[in-house]
């Protein structure tokens, strides 16, 4: 019976790990992204394409960085300074799933001509997000995630489907 329950613990252990990225993992690669020299190039890195590719599961986890002060030695043209570990973090999880800049910000930016040639959306909005040392920014951006909004339909609809079993 120990051995049985052992090796489904085993098991368990293994698929979980295999599912989820471990903050270590992802802290490692941000490390590894803090050497880039500019800030257009982070998504080209194989660090970030290794986060991007864990996709939804890793924003969680992306999110528990956000309010990393450290300083890398990439450099924002657009910001002129280098950005933190952070923000890196914030520009990662846009690219996995493009954020509501004005509901996580609070700042609207329709012409998004902000600096030419950056892929990184996300940067024009670093000075509000830093305002707080991006406190009110991590909160907004978790609660967004969790979100009936940011849900597709047919999740929403699983959910409604859930809700009529529960009353039943």
């Amino acid at each position: 019976m120990k051995k049985i329950g052992l090796i489904l613990l085993t098991i368990l252990l293994n698929l979980n790990l295999s599912f989820s990225q471990t903050e270590s993992e992802i802290d490692l690669l941000l490390n590894g992204i803090s050497e880039t020299e500019n800030s257009k190039e982070i998504i080209k890195t194989e660090q970030a394409k290794k986060i991007i590719a864990f996709g939804e599961n890793s924003l969680k986890t992306l999110a528990e960085f956000f309010t990393d002060s450290t300083l890398t030695k990439v450099k924002s043209e657009c910001q002129e300074r280098n950005l933190t570990k952070g923000e890196i973090a914030i520009i990662i999880a846009d690219r996995i799933e493009r954020m509501p800049y004005f509901i996580v910000t609070g700042v609207q930016n329709c012409t998004m001509e902000f600096c030419e040639n950056n892929p990184n959306l996300i940067e024009y909005y670093l000075p509000w997000i830093e305002k707080d040392d991006g406190k009110s920014f991590k909160e907004k951006y978790i609660n967004w995630l969790a979100s009936y909004d940011r849900k597709s339909k047919s999740e929403r609809r699983k959910e409604k489907r859930k809700l009529k079993k529960e009353k039943i």
